[in-house]
């Protein structure tokens, strides 16, 4: 399929930003607000993509204390990429560079990292080697209340969410700035992995799937867009659900984080809380927001709030109207195009 004019300009102009080495963020922005509604099949929007990977690593280059976020944001591109085109040899060779950058660097990739590289340890299996020494010479009970005791370095998120309003249609997208200050105190785990999950860039590009009017606004499914996927970044002694003494027979993909619904925090319009099954212990990656026009108490102690918008709540109730289909699926995709956690 031809690359339309429109298209074409925004590619060129993100590469012409991206030549200057010197504002990465409105290349970026060029391809979040043209170029990825004007592509029109899976290789366009492949293209895209990689070059949104290329713009993360000069940002990596030019903004060091958030190098490795910014690294593995890249990395998340490049794979988002190669899963639309799979063929593409650019970038491919792009990853592979970036690839080799994390692995000198000791940044992990995605959610797992490597013991062994041909043999010998990588520094995060020096690392992890170190740790179990460490479990070995102290109780796990106090390794525990350390870990409880200490501050989260995560305390507001800054989504950009791109929509239709209600009774427009694609020509109409518009861009949403949503800041919603965390409650680490209230909600450790479930900020931070929340906050991992946005470092790691797996909530750049993911899609809100479900959105019911006077209630909330869900997202958060990284995995497949349906409300089928997602699981915890971490472990915290879940496996779907059912507590476990160890993470080393429960497969990641099945990590889920304890409920801490009982903190007190309730659903009240901005609220941002985790989505889970009927089942106890089995948020993951999925989250809602409440929008001004709702209120559901119902769900208090049930489902964890850790978070509440402080800024761009008109944004949220304006999403939670779009137009609907089945499965309560909006019919102009909701996307959420990138979280930014600050301390």
């Amino acid at each position: 399929m031809s690359v339309s004019e429109t298209l074409q300009n925004a590619w060129d102009k993100a590469e012409n930003e991206l030549k200057k080495n010197d504002d990465p963020d409105a290349a970026l922005n060029v391809l979040r607000s043209v170029a990825w509604d004007s592509c029109e099949d899976a290789v366009q929007r492949a293209k895209t993509l990689s070059l949104a990977g290329n713009i993360y690593v000069i940002k990596a280059d030019l903004d060091l204390p958030s190098r490795k976020a910014n690294l593995k944001r890249a990395y998340k591109n490049y794979s988002n990429a190669l899963k639309l085109d799979p063929k593409s040899k650019e970038t491919l060779r792009e990853r592979g560079k970036l690839t080799s950058l994390m692995d000198q660097e000791g940044i992990s990739i995605g959610q797992s990292f490597q013991m062994l590289d041909n043999g010998s340890p990588t520094p995060m299996g020096l690392l992890v080697g170190l740790v179990a020494i460490l479990l070995l010479l102290s109780s796990v009970k106090v390794i525990a209340d350390y870990a409880a005791d200490s501050p989260s370095s995560a305390s507001q998120a800054t989504m950009q969410i791109s929509y239709v309003p209600n009774g427009m249609d694609e020509n109409s997208r518009t861009t949403a700035t949503i800041v919603i200050d965390l409650y680490s105190e209230d909600a450790p785990d479930h900020v931070e992995n929340f906050a991992d999950h946005s470092r790691s860039g797996n909530y750049d590009a993911t899609i809100f799937h479900r959105i019911i009017d006077n209630f909330m606004i869900q997202g958060g499914d990284f995995e497949s867009g349906t409300g089928t996927g997602g699981y915890a970044h971490n472990w915290y002694g879940y496996c779907n659900g059912e507590a476990e003494d160890s993470s080393s027979a429960c497969s990641q993909t099945s990590w889920t984080v304890g409920d801490e619904a009982n903190n007190g925090r309730t659903h009240v319009p901005g609220a941002l809380s985790m989505a889970k099954t009927n089942a106890d212990n089995t948020g993951g990656s999925q989250f809602f927001i409440v929008p001004e026009d709702s209120n559901p108490s119902h769900l208090d102690g049930v489902h964890t709030v850790f978070g509440q918008v402080s800024s761009g709540l008109s944004s949220v109730t304006d999403i939670s109207n779009v137009e609907t289909g089945d499965s309560d699926r909006p019919v102009y995709e909701v996307r959420l195009l990138s979280v930014t956690i600050s301390a």
